[in-house]
């Protein structure tokens, strides 16, 4: 599948790791985002987005801004939850290579600013959530929700009800069958167990409660979690014909 967002990566099946940005201070919130994408960078995980999860805006650009002088292996992604309509020219600015919306649609981002920066800066890559968690529905079919957002995106995410939330696996076959040659991302809900399954179906995850103790996102990530993953997901890769 030749495609913008998946040739960033070396791996089929890449795993995005999410930034949360916790922490009781500015200085412990970049500390701890930096010892993260440390633990994703060592185990394989193969790409991370900073989000302003926990923390600001501010502190989101911070850590961007510091971690693409790094020259890190891993690829940079960006999700301002607080600014969305300003996230591809951030990117840009900041070095990261893609960035994530809950959704392209209005309210939540001005359609005409969107377009104009996507042809601005081609170069960064859009992941838009299709039926994604606390979004309400459209009211639209999937089908036309799906075949609406492809066109203006890179690759399609979708989730369960909310963080932590397992993503039903028919769920997920009703979006591969409605969009089979298009890359398709499960963003939320990914553990251990159901891992080898979703895998089998989707072309990359986006995990970040998993990876924390008792999946709480303000606790830091824990390497023995990343590394359960990491495994699951290198067996489905020898298994891809």
């Amino acid at each position: 599948m030749d495609n913008k967002f998946l040739s960033l990566f070396k791996v089929k099946k890449p795993i995005i790791g999410m930034i949360h940005l916790s922490g009781e201070s500015e200085e412990e919130i970049e500390k701890r985002a930096f010892e993260e994408l440390e633990i994703y960078q060592k185990e394989g995980v193969d790409g991370a987005i900073i989000e302003d999860y926990h923390g600001s805006k501010h502190n989101a650009l911070s850590v961007l801004k510091q971690a693409s002088r790094k020259n890190l292996e891993i690829i940079l992604g960006l999700n301002l939850l607080s600014d969305p309509n300003a996230s591809i020219i951030y990117a840009s600015q900041l070095g990261a290579e893609f960035i994530q919306f809950d959704t392209i649609e209005e309210p939540y981002v001005n359609q005409a600013d969107y377009l104009e920066q996507r042809t601005t800066f081609p170069e960064i890559a859009v992941l838009a959530g299709v039926a994604f968690k606390y979004l309400p529905p459209t009211g639209n079919s999937l089908d036309y929700d799906i075949n609406n957002t492809i066109p203006r995106c890179d690759a399609i995410v979708t989730t369960g009800s909310g963080t932590g939330q397992e993503t039903p696996l028919d769920k997920l076959k009703e979006f591969r069958r409605l969009m089979p040659n298009f890359p398709l991302i499960v963003g939320a809900g990914v553990n251990a167990t159901n891992a080898f399954e979703q895998f089998k179906i989707v072309d990359a995850a986006i995990i970040g409660s998993y990876f924390k103790p008792n999946g709480n996102t303000t606790q830091k990530v824990d390497r023995q979690r990343v590394k359960s993953i990491i495994d699951i997901v290198k067996e489905v890769r020898r298994n891809i014909q």
